[in-house]
């Protein structure tokens, strides 16, 4: 079976990414698209770069969704999440769900977006309208840490 999950520094577009997914005993099919928004915690942005592991980020993506597909009655699950810079209304992540029932592609979906974020290790640093930037939610190194990750350190470097 060909990769589910995919990091990507460029745009990936939806029709590549919904490939998968139009299979005959699917009823229906949920997306989920994170966006790149101008502000944060009452900060303005002027854009992001996410930096990935990407070895690992690969790895537990594609966990990520097999669980998905153990967990809930669904076809397919796809998952992007995009690495490099990116500017205000950029598509930072897409996830779609077939499946032959709606509720379990909108319960997968939430499953899967809410795993990426806590599990993947993906690291946000945000740019300021004021000309300032700042890491951002870099729990997943010391997620990675704890897994005992060769590549990765328990002190990732990035501002907490």
């Amino acid at each position: 079976m060909s990769m589910r999950f995919q990091m990507s520094a460029h745009p990936v577009g939806l029709e590549s990414l919904r490939e998968g997914l139009h299979l005959p005993e699917a009823g229906g099919f949920c997306t989920f698209e994170g966006w790149v928004r101008n502000r944060n915690e009452g900060r303005a942005v002027d854009g992001l770069e996410y930096e990935a592991y990407e070895a690992l980020a690969n790895r537990e993506g594609e966990r990520i969704l097999s669980e998905a597909m153990e967990k809930f009655d669904i076809s397919n699950a796809v998952a992007m999440h995009r690495t490099g810079t990116l500017k205000i209304g950029e598509m930072a992540v897409w996830i779609g769900v077939s499946a032959p029932h709606r509720d379990a592609a909108f319960r997968a979906c939430r499953y899967i977006i809410d795993e990426i974020k806590a599990r993947v290790p993906v690291w946000k640093k945000e740019h300021y309208l004021t000309g300032e930037a700042e890491w951002v939610a870099c729990h997943q190194c010391q997620t990675a840490a704890a897994a005992q990750e060769p590549a990765l350190d328990r002190d990732c470097g990035h501002h907490h």
